[in-house]
């Protein structure tokens, strides 16, 4: 299971892509994960496919990273000894190893050698294989009542199973071209049953999707999915016996015979004609395909992908109504959680950068904006009237933090604060009946991706500022998305009206983008400078809920100093409730601070409590008092580093530049910046911060 603010929900193992050391993993998306699971579940309760799962939302939601997952998770699974898969295909030997010929007239005993089958035989005493394009399951040439029987057996004996066999085994028939082979057979043996299954051969099989083997993908293109020959006068089945040779066999080709027995991906199917598709109403519903001379009975799941638009245009077409019975639509939206995009957008800078340096944030700045851009202004009629204010006034930058972290706005009262992170999830879930529903617009994956290519010199419409710096840096991103918001006729998204609160205003939330950047280069400069210990404003917290907790129970409270019992520090409380700007009676705000960590500690059983995931936000604005207090001091500190990184280390006196040397080897080794991505970043940070 995985916790965000908005609910916990459960993500499957399968989309970390493990087999691929996570090349390829889907990042977020857990709601999609378990809607498309909630359809394939129906499906195994139904006994078979039924439907075509449709994912559909904006370009570059991840719907084909979706498919891909899921279809490298059946090619892995069917490596594995649980997700073995089987077919078979027909043995013929030589005339030479049977006692009175292979004209089916008189068949006798093959040679001792070969045991009770042909499926042993080496190659060199086999005239003829005949294999199967829909790769028919085993099971079907046992007999209908026989097979339900032993199926019954199997699954059901023990009375625990609960294993659900679809309709395809307990009721599905053989393809046309094994049939017809079955027929003869046992036409020539007299209805000798045993002596049938002699000439079958049982194989293993893999989902391949590079072969097209149980995972074919269908393009958007104008073409047929399923097509058939015949095979019968093939010279290379001329050595089948007589008997066969007067029978009629068809061979089957194309993306659906490709997919059976696994998955058939549509690729963009809305692009398609209707024409091209309307076969789906049928063959999806019943699990069949009508061909020219006969009719296929398939076994496998349908899943496609399209665009929002397309999705649009194809409701309102009148053959809508017949294909929506078919349908199960299942909507994928952008990533709303920055944490989700920066881990998206690293992964492209990884690829990107080769061995040049990805200073700190860069990601992180790329994944706001766009986070920033999906955002959509509250309907505040929604919630409550106590909360409808707060909710009004809430900025895209505080709906990104509340998805992500949970972190409320820092003015809020506790009350308010409280109620509000009690209404995330209906926040979260507001507009998902919305036609414009929030993550259908805003930047693209794809176009953040160019943005970062151009950044780092890579792209094909490379930006100037790329060329500014020897690696790759959040600035050089920042100037290259000021650049796409100019291109307002190219990104729909860009031409939306700005809403209040900054909705919608890209080259404000750009602004606010940069100013989170330094927020992070500041703390992460302070703690370098190391004037200031990082964990000052920890332990005085700490010990301001250690007395809260003793005060409200009348306890008294160890003195750490003296070993004494001493009741608990009164004025250091009020202290700490001055600097986080209480308002109301003290002691209502200590008590809900105790049902806080109380009703933390009821969803995490046997964990200690962690006081700053309980009290982020109280522990943020007294940090922020802390420094404050301390500025000149980490001013001076910072202006020490900038003359170390400018080169003018010589100016600085022995003590102040063996500090700056230490803060420099901090924001090397424990963030990751190297001395060039310092010396600019640290710099732009001391103009606008610590002029």
């Amino acid at each position: 299971m995985v916790k965000y603010p908005w609910g916990e929900v459960r993500r499957f193992h399968l989309f970390d892509a493990p087999w691929a050391g996570g090349e390829d993993r889907l990042f977020g998306q857990e709601p999609v994960q378990n809607a498309v699971y909630r359809v394939l579940r129906s499906f195994v309760q139904d006994g078979r496919p039924n439907k075509l799962i449709l994912l559909h939302g904006p370009n570059g939601s991840a719907k084909s990273t979706f498919i891909r997952c899921l279809g490298r998770a059946l090619e892995h699974y069917s490596t594995l000894d649980g997700g073995a898969l089987y077919r078979f295909s027909w043995i013929f030997p030589t005339q030479k190893h049977t006692r009175g010929g292979i004209g089916f007239g008189g068949i006798g005993d093959v040679l001792q050698a070969s045991g009770e089958s042909f499926a042993y035989l080496p190659d060199d005493v086999v005239d003829a294989r005949v294999g199967d394009e829909l790769r028919d399951h085993p099971l079907l040439l046992v007999p209908l009542d026989e097979r339900q029987r032993l199926i019954d057996r199997l699954v059901t004996g023990d009375g625990k199973s609960g294993f659900m066999v679809s309709d395809y085994l307990r009721q599905g028939a053989l393809s046309p071209k094994n049939r017809a082979i079955y027929d003869a057979l046992l036409a020539s043996y007299h209805g000798d049953y045993i002596q049938v299954l002699r000439h079958v051969r049982i194989e293993r099989f893999e989902i391949s999707h590079r072969y097209r083997t149980g995972w074919v993908t269908v393009e958007p293109q104008l073409s047929v999915d399923a097509s058939e020959r015949q095979v019968t006068a093939d010279r290379t089945l001329g050595a089948l016996p007589p008997s066969l040779q007067s029978v009629s066999l068809h061979e089957y080709g194309g993306e659906i015979v490709g997919a059976n027995r696994g998955m058939i991906e549509y690729d963009d199917l809305l692009k398609r004609p209707l024409e091209h598709y309307k076969y789906l109403l049928t063959t999806v519903e019943r699990a069949a395909l009508s061909m020219t001379n006969t009719t296929l009975f398939l076994d496998l799941a349908f899943i496609g992908s399209c665009n929002d638009i397309h999705l649009a245009a194809f409701r309102e077409i009148p053959d809508f109504q017949s294909f929506k019975g078919r349908i199960e639509l299942v909507r994928v939206p952008f990533i709303l959680d920055i944490r989700h995009e920066e881990a998206l957008y690293r992964e492209r800078l990884r690829e990107a950068a080769g061995k040049r340096h990805v200073a700190p944030h860069t990601a992180y700045v790329a994944a706001l904006w766009a986070v920033l851009s999906r955002m959509r202004k509250p309907q505040i009629e929604r919630f409550p009237s106590t909360l409808a204010e707060v909710i009004g006034k809430l900025s895209p930058l505080d709906k990104a933090e509340l998805y992500s972290t949970g972190h409320v706005p820092r003015d809020l009262s506790p009350d308010r604060a409280r109620e509000l992170a009690a209404h995330i999830k209906d926040l979260w879930h507001e507009s998902d009946t919305y036609p414009i529903y929030e993550g259908r617009v805003g930047a693209s994956p794809r176009e953040m991706q160019g943005v970062l290519l151009a950044a780092a010199g890579t792209g094909a419409a490379v930006g100037s500022s790329a060329s500014r710096y020897n690696y790759i840096s959040p600035l050089a991103v920042l100037d290259e998305i000021v650049e796409l918001c100019r291109q307002t006729s190219l990104y729909e998204f860009l031409r939306q009206d700005v809403q209040p609160g900054g909705y919608h205003d890209h080259k404000k939330l750009v602004e606010v983008t940069r100013g989170r950047l330094f927020d992070r280069i500041d703390d992460e400069v302070r703690v370098a400078v190391g004037l200031v210990e990082e964990s000052e404003y920890n332990r005085v917290f700490e010990r301001y809920i250690s007395h809260v907790m003793h005060a409200i129970k009348k306890e008294k409270v160890r003195n750490p100093q003296t070993g004494r019992m001493d009741d608990p520090d009164e004025g250091m409380m009020k202290e700490v409730e001055r600097t986080l700007e209480i308002t109301g009676r003290a002691d209502d705000f200590r008590q809900s601070m105790i049902a806080k960590i109380g009703a933390w500690s009821l969803d995490h059983r046997g964990q200690k409590p962690v006081l700053s995931e309980i009290f982020a936000d109280l522990l943020r604005k007294l940090r922020d008092a802390y420094f404050e207090r301390h500025k000149k001091i980490i001013a001076k500190g910072i202006g020490d580093l900038v003359k170390l990184l400018s080169g003018n280390e010589a100016s600085l006196a022995i003590e102040p530049r063996a500090r700056a040397e230490s803060a420099l080897q901090v924001l090397t080794e424990k963030y990751g910046y190297s001395r060039d991505s310092a010396r600019d970043l640290v710099g732009a940070l001391a103009t606008l911060r610590y002029p």
